[in-house]
């Protein structure tokens, strides 16, 4: 098997293990988190990915992981890299084989890359933003200064925001970067320089486009004179190998504390309003990248808030209140399903943009827009049913018939229920007959997209992960991180692998899935990746981590494992003798008495088994 690399092919298996093996993760970690030793070979720091004053993150060198007890987050020095720098799997191997030496091998026919062309594209858009900031004090870049002075910024804050300008000359860039030590083969990879030689981007006001490690990705620039060959007055750098517009925000490096320690993220349209927003006090404020707001960055913003059961944070989109912004509402309520949290929207009257509002109202009233945002659906609702006239019976069933595919595609049955009975006051209808027109556009299959895959059981659905400290499946997880972090004291094969577990002793369904990935993966190489290989989840690997990283309370043997693993089977030899007492109760024995002659049987069997099992588990105090 091997990896799927974006630029070069798919990488081969073993180079990834090589990366993974010679990449210590103490040494990657540290780079970003202060470690200190806490005992039994692991190392503590405070958490990179959400804010805290206790360390709750810890390394454990010897197994090559690290999880956070408080937020969540876990992984392997791969995902790390992954997290912390916003990177595809492929890239962070690509960046991490560039750190510690090893030339990759792609098993696809493809364009190759050389080791370290990713290095050098990053350092080579460092040395272009540095050359850009310090022409912007040039007498050329007056134009540029002009155009910040309007938009009420000062020098002070276009230094915070590292806003430069790039020179007229064609090739100035190429020229100073040549200087520098790169070669125009990289000036072009990082999208700097053009194929024909001439600088990418001229005379223009320029932002740089930075990652949430502060990496400069790209740059956003903004025509500033009559005669540019370019008509467009915004263009952005090309795709990279560091730089794709879909998994880009601008303003990310400044606002990513903020984001994850209100668990709130506000989304603008442009380069200006990110940093009025910021100097106005709303320092949550991100924007795309010369695209729309898409999956990508809903993904990256679920990261950055993180996945609070009780308050999944919340996104704010600023829209103008013309007919664009409200079509741009209804395309990101089509998109909700991407969000944790609960979406907003915050809407000026007049049509002014954020940077707009600040240079004629002032700091407050931006800050005033952003409070009195107001829930995405109801803008979106209140919007479509505005088209009819509610005093007409007519128009109002026209409205609903408009807004109930809108509330039908609604996944979660508890929200879109309130959100008939919201509808059925806006149109002025009856509850129960805005209730039966949902249920009918579902029933006839206009929702936007198929519901998640619930369990066949009918169990929670596996992007729901247990509680730890749920008592009542504290056996089932103990017997997990028993089997993830010493599996060879697990006996038996065949079907009596793992001392006779199967999936089915499993209630939860992320467990009996992680279950599922352990019994199908190989007993060789790194045991956890390859259980995290085998269950290929992006929710249960954050799982499998946990489970390989937390105590247990005594050594691992194979009598602690004969006895975990009886437990976990007496328990679910109660379940069945339960749900077989209560067929019995269902069961007549004077009119059915071969049925209830059978159950009984059955329950005399499991009554004999539970009583065998309850011995072997005797001992087990967890």
């Amino acid at each position: 098997m091997a990896r799927l690399c974006c630029v070069a092919g798919r990488i081969n298996d073993e180079d990834v293990a090589a990366v993974r093996e010679r990449a210590r993760i103490e040494d990657v970690v540290s780079s970003h988190v202060t470690l200190r030793g806490a005992g039994s070979g692991t190392l503590k720091g405070l958490c990179p990915f959400h804010e805290e004053k206790t360390p709750s993150f810890q390394v454990t060198p010897a197994r090559g992981l690290y999880y956070c007890f408080g937020c969540g987050e876990g992984g392997d020095v791969i995902t790390f890299v992954q997290r912390i720098d916003n990177l595809s799997f492929a890239e962070a191997v690509e960046l991490l084989a560039d750190r510690v030496g090893i030339q990759l091998r792609y098993d696809d026919a493809g364009p190759r890359v050389e080791p370290g062309a990713r290095m050098r594209v990053l350092e080579a858009n460092q040395a272009a933003m540095e050359f850009f900031q310090e022409l912007l004090l040039s007498p050329e870049a007056l134009p540029a200064r002009q155009q910040l002075a309007g938009r009420g910024f000062d020098r002070d804050v276009a230094e915070r925001f590292g806003v430069g300008y790039a020179p007229r000359g064609g090739r100035l860039l190429r020229t100073h970067l040549r200087a520098k030590g790169f070669s125009d083969e990289e000036m072009v990879r990082a999208g700097l320089v053009r194929e024909s030689g001439y600088d990418f981007f001229q005379g223009r006001l320029l932002w740089p486009i930075k990652d949430a490690g502060r990496l400069v990705l790209g740059f956003g620039g903004r025509r500033l004179f009559d005669d540019d060959r370019m008509p467009a007055k915004y263009i952005n750098t090309p795709e990279t190998l560091v730089y794709k517009k879909s998994h880009v925000l601008y303003g990310l490096d400044l606002a990513r504390t903020a984001i994850g320690k209100k668990s709130q993220a506000v989304v603008v349209e442009g380069y200006t309003d990110v940093m009025a927003c910021h100097v106005a006090g709303v320092d949550t404020a991100v924007a795309s990248c010369g695209t729309a707001f898409g999956a990508d960055h809903a993904k990256l913003l679920q990261r950055l808030m993180g996945d609070h059961e009780a308050f999944g944070g919340e996104v704010i989109f600023t829209f103008d209140g013309d007919a664009a912004g409200q079509a741009a509402a209804l395309k990101v309520f089509k998109e909700d399903r991407f969000f944790i949290g609960q979406t907003y929207v915050a809407v000026e009257p007049s049509g002014l943009d954020p940077c707009d509002l600040r240079e004629q109202q002032g700091d407050a009233a931006l800050r005033e827009l952003i409070g009195t945002r107001r829930p995405l659906y109801r803008f979106v609702l209140a919007n479509t049913i505005s088209k009819f006239d509610l005093d007409r019976a007519d128009g109002r069933v026209a409205a609903l018939r408009e807004a109930a595919p809108l509330v039908g595609s609604i996944r979660d049955d508890a929200v879109a229920s309130g959100y008939a009975r919201e509808l059925a006051g806006m149109v002025g209808l009856d509850p129960d007959e805005v209730r039966a027109e949902v249920a009918r556009v579902r029933r006839g299959g206009r929702r936007r997209d198929a519901d998640p895959v619930e369990p066949a059981d009918g169990g929670l659905p596996l992007r729901t992960l247990p509680d730890p400290r749920d008592r009542a499946l504290a056996v089932e997880r103990g017997t997990l991180k028993l089997m993830l972090q010493a599996p060879e004291v697990f006996g038996g094969d065949g079907a009596a692998a793992w001392d006779g577990v199967t999936a089915d002793d499993f209630t939860h369904p992320a467990y009996r899935a992680v279950f599922v990935a352990l019994s199908t993966a190989e007993r060789a190489g790194n045991w956890s990746e390859a259980v995290r290989r085998a269950a290929a989840d992006e929710v249960l690997d954050q799982l499998i981590v946990a489970l390989g990283v937390e105590a247990v309370l005594r050594e691992p043997s194979s009598g602690y494992a004969r006895e975990y693993a009886a437990r976990l089977r007496l328990l679910a030899v109660m379940r069945q003798i339960a749900e077989l007492k209560s067929r019995l109760q269902r069961t007549n024995p004077v009119e059915d008495t071969t049925r209830y002659n059978r159950l009984f049987s059955e329950l005399l069997e499991l009554e004999e088994r539970r009583r065998d099992l309850y011995q072997e588990s005797s001992s087990l105090t967890e």
